[in-house]
C-alpha cells in the first residue's frame, strides 16, 4: 500500500511530495496532464521571500522587478518601487518542472495521464480510481492538490470555492517594456486589475481578473496598449483559469487533507497562490508525517493542519478578501481620488519605508491605509468589511 497518494502536479502538490518522500515515506502523484507545468493563465510573480524560502534556482527564473506602474481610470500613475528586488517572474513550465524533479529525486514517483474521478474511504485507507489509466490506487492518506475547480472536493463533503473570479492572459510582444504596469478600471476589468507583465526580451504576458466575459475585457485592454504603442498587434491566444478567493471552510477529513488552489489558500488581493500553497503544502506535509507514524489518520488527527495554516494565513485571507470586497465597490472616480491622494500625501512613500510592508503580506498595508483619515473620506458609508473572520 501507498503512503500517501497526491493528487495533482502543481507547485503545492510537489512540494508535499518532496517534503514527505524526504522523509522516508512512499509518495505517488498523479497528474492528469501528459505533464506538469501546464499553468497557462499564471502570471508566474513570486516574491523575493518566496524565492528564498523555498530555494527556487535561478534557472526558472525569467526577470527579477523592484517595483511597478499602477495606473488609475484615467490614466495617472503611481510607481511604486524599492531598491532592491521585490519579486522575481517565473517560467511556470520550468518551474513546476523543477519542483517535480525535486520530489522524484527524494524519491516521490510521478503517474501521468491520470485523471481522478474518485476518492473511497474505506476502514484500511483510501481508494482512489483514474480515469484514463482506468486504474485503481490505494494508499493510507492523500493529499488533494488538484487546482481551483476540482470537484473532488465537492464529492468528499468539502464543499466548493464560495467565491472566484475568472482570468484570462495571453503571450504578447512588446515595445521595449522592461516595467510591471497595472491598469485598474472598469472598462480594463470591473472590481480588478489588468497587467502587462516583461518577461524575455520583447515579450511580456497581458492578463486580467474579471467577474464576467474576461475574453471582452482582454481584447479591449490588448487593443489599447496596442494604441499605446506598447506591444505589437498579433494573433494572440488567449488562456483561462479560475482563481479562488476565499478558502474552503474546512480542509482535511478522515485520512485527506486539501492543500493550495484547491483549498483556497490563495491571495484574494492579487490571486497569487504559489507562496501560499507551498507554506501549507510545508504544513500538510509536517501534520501527515506525525499522523503517519502514530499511524491516526482520523479526521481528528488531521484537524491540527487546518488549524495551523489558518493560523498563519487566516488574517492575511481575512483582510485581504475585504479590501477585495471593498474595492469591487469603487467606481473609477473614487479610484482617482485614491491615485490623488496616495500621490498628494505621499502615502506610497510612507508604506514603502514600512519594514512590516512585503510583496507577500498585504494586511498590514492594507490597514494602515484604511486607518488615514483622507483615505477613508473616499469609501464615506461604504462599511469596511474586515470585523469578522467567519469562515477563514
Amino acid at each position: 500500500m501507498i503512503d500517501v497518494i497526491v493528487v495533482g502536479g502543481g507547485p503545492a502538490g510537489s512540494r508535499t511530495a518532496y517534503m514527505l518522500a524526504r522523509l522516508g515515506w512512499g509518495v505517488t502523484v498523479l497528474e492528469k496532464e501528459g505533464a506538469v507545468g501546464n499553468k497557462s493563465c499564471c502570471t508566474g510573480i513570486i516574491g523575493q521571500e518566496c524565492v528564498r524560502s523555498f530555494d527556487i534556482d535561478e534557472s526558472v527564473i525569467l526577470r527579477k522587478v523592484k517595483g511597478a506602474r499602477l495606473f488609475s481610470p484615467t490614466g495617472k500613475m503611481l510607481y511604486i518601487t524599492r531598491d532592491e528586488d521585490q519579486a522575481s517572474i517565473l517560467d511556470r513550465v520550468a518551474f513546476d518542472m523543477a519542483m517535480a524533479r525535486r520530489a522524484q529525486n527524494a524519491g516521490a514517483q510521478y503517474i501521468f495521464d491520470s485523471a481522478v474521478h474518485d476518492i473511497r474511504i474505506t476502514k484500511e485507507g483510501v481508494e482512489l480510481y483514474c480515469e484514463r489509466r482506468g486504474g485503481r490506487l490505494i494508499a493510507r492518506t492523500v493529499v488533494i492538490a488538484s487546482g481551483c475547480g476540482t470537484r473532488l472536493t465537492e464529492k468528499l463533503g468539502f464543499g466548493k470555492a464560495a467565491d472566484f473570479v475568472a482570468g484570462a492572459q495571453a503571450d504578447v510582444v512588446t515595445k521595449g517594456q522592461d516595467e510591471v504596469e497595472v491598469y485598474f478600471g472598469q472598462e480594463v476589468a470591473p472590481g480588478f486589475f489588468g497587467w502587462l507583465v516583461p518577461t524575455t526580451a520583447g515579450n511580456a504576458r497581458v492578463g486580467l481578473l474579471s467577474r464576467h466575459a474576461p475574453d471582452k475585457y482582454l481584447k479591449g485592454l490588448l487593443d489599447s496598449l496596442v494604441s499605446g504603442d506598447k506591444i505589437v498587434a498579433d494573433g494572440w491566444k488567449p488562456s483561462h483559469g479560475s482563481i479562488p478567493l476565499r478558502p474552503l471552510r474546512k480542509t482535511f477529513g478522515e485520512r485527506i487533507l486539501v492543500v493550495g488552489d484547491a483549498a483556497g489558500q490563495v491571495k484574494p488581493t492579487t490571486g497569487g497562490g504559489i507562496y501560499y500553497g507551498m507554506l501549507c503544502a510545508d504544513i500538510a506535509a509536517g501534520e501527515l508525517n506525525r499522523a503517519l507514524h502514530r499511524d491516526d489518520l482520523s479526521a481528528r488527527s488531521l484537524s491540527q493542519y487546518d488549524r495551523q495554516w489558518r493560523r498563519k494565513l487566516g488574517r492575511e485571507l481575512m483582510v485581504g478578501y475585504g479590501a477585495r470586497k471593498l474595492f469591487e465597490r469603487l467606481s473609477d472616480q473614487q479610484i482617482d481620488r485614491l491615485f490623488d491622494i496616495i500621490e498628494k500625501n505621499r502615502i506610497d512613500v510612507s508604506l514603502l519605508k514600512a519594514k512590516d510592508v512585503s510583496f507577500d503580506w498585504h494586511s498590514q498595508a492594507i490597514m494602515n491605509l484604511l486607518r488615514r483619515a483622507v483615505v477613508a473620506r473616499i469609501f464615506g458609508g461604504i462599511r469596511l468589511p474586515f470585523r469578522s473572520s467567519k469562515n477563514i
